[in-house]
Parts: structure tokens; sequence; C-alpha cells
């Protein structure tokens, strides 16, 4: 018998305030999960509505003022919902995320008219894996990912000026390299932002704001890693 029989356990309290805050991470990330999932359903939703009706069609996707108007609107609300985040009220946080979730619904909708459903299918079904795999592993990983993070941030505004450019070039082997890159991207993203989830369950104010932001950053990473990956599987285009 040990010497000193107290010194191989933790007092009580401190094993309470642990477990407490395992808790209460679990049930954030939960809570995380589930709007993505209600920003997802409710893009889905939007883009089918676009599909299956002839007025939304003429509306959106052959009115260009209208459809890069909504990418506009898109971008301007992703950018003042992360700075206005802590300021906001809960009701406002939610509100612009579940906009900006209907708004890209509609914009997305024009992937239908230019893959066809297998290469749509296979994409997203090839996204979810993907992303459920780096978001586990963001969660489990005692790595401190926060380098990489930075890393990654600054190759997305690097992919995101390369397409602009090819948007002009139009070059097939430079957008496959860049969907390529983009998969690796978004999946280290994924994990990045899944770890920073931790961080933000902490948090003593505005934490139904902060599961907002988490939702939203996860939302954005599956919606490009999906995108990346139908551009590579887009050899069965329409």
């Amino acid at each position: 018998m040990s010497q000193f029989p107290y010194n191989d356990r933790q007092p009580a309290w401190i094993s309470a305030s642990v477990a407490g805050q395992d808790t209460r991470v679990r049930e954030f990330i939960r809570g995380v999960y589930a709007w993505m999932f209600g920003g997802l359903a409710i893009t889905t939703a939007a883009a089918l509505w676009v599909v299956n009706s002839v007025a939304m069609q003429e509306l959106i996707l052959r009115n260009r003022m209208v459809f890069f108007g909504l990418i506009i609107a898109e971008f301007a609300l992703v950018m003042w919902t992360q700075v206005r985040i802590q300021r906001m009220s809960a009701a406002a946080a939610a509100s612009a995320f579940l906009v900006y979730a209907l708004l890209n619904g509609l914009t997305l909708s024009v992937i239908f008219f230019v893959y066809s459903s297998a290469a749509i299918y296979q994409a997203f079904g090839t996204a979810a894996f993907m992303f459920g795999g780096m978001s586990l592993y963001g969660y489990m990983t005692k790595r401190d990912l926060t380098s990489m993070g930075t890393f990654l941030i600054m190759g997305m505004w690097g992919l995101f000026i390369g397409f602009i450019i090819n948007m002009f070039l139009k070059s097939g082997p430079l957008g496959f390299l860049l969907s390529a890159v983009g998969v690796i991207v978004f999946l280290g993203l994924t994990a990045y932002d899944t770890q920073k989830l931790k961080t933000l369950a902490t948090a003593t104010d505005k934490r139904e704001n902060f599961a907002v932001l988490g939702a939203l950053h996860l939302y954005l990473d599956f919606i490009n890693l999906f995108l990346m990956l139908l551009r590579l599987f887009g050899g069965n285009r329409r």
C-alpha cells in the first residue's frame, strides 16, 4: 500500500470540474452540429426549390444581376456575421446563418444544371465521409492545430484568387489542380475548426452566438469540400 494513499487520486472537486467541462464541451459541439445540419437542410431545400420551379430559374439562373447580387450578398453576410458575432443577439446570429444558408442554396442550385446527378451524389457522399473523418480527428487529436490553421486560411484565400484568375484563363489543368489542392485545404480546415470548438465552448458569454459561428465555419468547410470534389468528379457533366 502506498505510504501516501491520497497522492494517487485527484481531489473530488477537481474530478467533478473536469467532468463538468467535458460535458459542457460535448453539449456545445452537439449544438454546433445541430445548427450546421439545419443549415445544410435549408440549403438543400432552397436548391431543390429552384430546380423544381421554372419561375425561380428565370429569376435567379437566367438573370445575371440577381445571381451575382446573391453571391455578393452571401459574401457580405458571412463577413458581417464574423465581425459582429460578439455584439449580436443570439436571435440575430441565428437569423444571419439561416439566411445565408438559404441564399447559398439558391445560388448552388446551378450545379444541378451543370453536373449529372451521379456526379453530385458521388461528390456529396465522398465529402460527407471525408468531412466526418477529419472532424473526428480534429476533436480527438491532442496535437495543437493552430499553426496549421493559419497556413490553411492563407491557402484558402490563395485558392479564391486562383479560381478568379482561372475564370479568365479557362484552363482545365489549372482548374483540376486548384480543386485537388482545395480538397486538402478544406479537409485541414475541417479538423482545425472542429478543434477550435473546444475553445469556443469555454466562453462564458455569447455561447449561443459562438455555436452559430462554429456551425457557419463547419458549414463552409463542408460546402467547399463538396464543390471541390464535384469539380474533380465533373467529368460527368451534362
